[in-house]
């Protein structure tokens, strides 16, 4: 055996340092190694002679990776090439765009913990119209009853539930080419101009670096049009959108859950077909079942993750959430996740700590300015118009996951030290599983209740508890 660490994740500045250093190097980029890679299925020399080879023929590298991508299709060797990003300055709403992309990297800054400052994006399709004042006013009226909340006590975390989506934020991403420019070609196409902007200033920054592997980056009429006609023929279905019921509704599972999960493990250890590994399980009595999904935890810590076999039973949602629990159910991106735009039709959720401080009706006083301004401003473009609704306002969200990654959500969302907005919506997505498929989801729960949830089912205490 034979392992060689062909490269890792360099500081920007380390390189350009590398590069101004002695001679000039025209090899200081991630095109190699996708060339390289590339060559292996075809290539009878070992993957480190065809790195050493791409380093000395870059342009040659380049001219392969573009015939590779482009007129065989092979996108894949993208992924070889690894970009990291520090983005500042964006709205909290670009943000929402930044971080839909499910195979990369994020990290947040984050508003539980930091106190905001007063920053916020004047959106272009505002600036300059007879709203802009409105818009600025609104904005610094939030922000102000937001130093107010915090200077009586309440938390940032609370408080920050009357900032606006315009709110400037920053993240740390982690993403490779293939992703990138998967999402230069959908801001190239999206309807708000700072998301479009900034894939502008990304691909300035990549494009010398890399410009074989990073093809299609123009807007297109797929991504432009596609959801524009589709609202257009399912307009005459809007009834109008109303204070909603239930935060959490269950609307779709695997039927017979429990008995599909049994099968599923049957077949991993069995040589049976899965059609007669469902009719055994089927056959098999409650003790039977229990003991067979009880053996899948036997020897789980609490930060194991569920086993392959339960991706195999799914659940769909649909949940209404506020902005600020939005901006922790996105993170959960192995989940099927549609949402709609912001709606104060949907009303707000208002922290619970604001109430018992008597501030309530102070929160909701803000509220009426911000959904008066909302309205006007959604007069000319409802999309804009989000950037002034607040992380109190809520959308209605359609999520899909399977058992195993509800056992994810549930292990980190409902733990004690997750924020109490997701700590509400993961526990109703719990309790609505439990009821349809108990065997299912025997073991689930937050984190911190682990160790009690395991030793109900085996007598004792797991190996391995949370420290807190």
């Amino acid at each position: 055996m034979q392992v060689i660490l062909a490269g890792y994740n360099v500081d920007k500045d380390v390189l350009e340092e590398l590069k101004s250093s002695g001679r000039p190097r025209s090899d200081v980029t991630p095109e190699t190694l996708s060339a390289s890679y590339a060559r292996i299925s075809r290539d009878p020399r070992p993957i480190n002679e065809l790195r050493q080879v791409a380093r000395q023929e870059v342009e040659k590298a380049r001219k392969s990776n573009s015939t590779i991508i482009f007129k065989m299709g092979h996108h894949s060797i993208a992924e070889h090439a690894v970009f990291n990003f520090d983005i500042l300055g964006v709205s909290r709403l670009a943000l929402e765009e930044i971080e839909k992309f499910r195979l990369c990297a994020y990290t947040e800054k984050s508003q539980r913990y930091q106190k905001l400052g007063d920053d916020f994006v004047m959106p272009e399709e505002i600036k300059g119209t007879d709203n802009e004042n409105r818009f600025s006013d609104t904005v610094k009226q939030q922000n102000a009853f937001y130093h107010e909340l915090v200077g009586k006590g309440i938390e940032p975390e609370d408080a920050r539930y009357i900032t606006s989506l315009a709110t400037q934020g920053q993240v740390g991403q982690t993403i490779n080419a293939r992703n990138l420019e998967y999402l230069f070609r959908r801001f190239a196409s999206h309807r708000l101009a700072e998301v479009k902007q900034l894939g502008l200033e990304m691909y300035r920054l990549v494009e010398p670096i890399a410009p074989s592997i990073i093809l299609f980056t123009e807007a297109n009429a797929y991504d432009q049009q596609t959801g524009v006609e589709l609202a257009q023929l399912t307009s005459k279905f809007n009834s109008g959108a109303k204070k909603a019921k239930n935060e959490v509704e269950l609307v779709d599972f695997s039927r017979d859950a429990d008995n599909k999960l049994v099968a599923t493990l049957l077949h991993a250890s069995t040589d049976l077909t899965f059609k007669k590994c469902l009719k055994q399980a089927k056959l098999m009595d409650e003790p039977e079942k229990l003991e067979l999904i009880k053996s899948c935890f036997k020897y789980a810590e609490f930060y194991d993750r569920a086993r392959r076999e339960f991706e195999f039973v799914d659940l769909t949602y649909d949940l209404v959430v506020s902005a600020a629990c939005f901006g922790q159910l996105k993170r959960h991106r192995m989940a099927s996740l549609i949402s709609q735009p912001y709606d104060p039709r949907l009303g707000v959720t208002i922290p619970e700590a604001i109430t018992r401080a008597g501030l309530a009706r102070e929160f909701e006083k803000i509220v009426n300015i911000t959904n008066r301004t909302y309205n006007k401003l959604a007069a000319g473009d409802r999309s804009a118009a989000q950037y002034v609704l607040t992380n109190a306002h809520r959308r209605r969200v359609l999520i899909k996951v399977n058992a195993r990654e509800l056992y994810h959500v549930s292990r980190l969302r409902e733990d004690k030290h997750a924020q109490w907005d997701i700590q509400r919506i993961a526990a109703g997505m719990s309790a609505a599983a439990r009821k349809v498929m108990p065997l299912t989801m025997l073991f689930i729960g937050g984190k911190d209740i682990y160790p009690e949830v395991y030793e109900r089912q085996f007598g004792q205490r797991p190996k391995v508890e949370p420290q807190y």
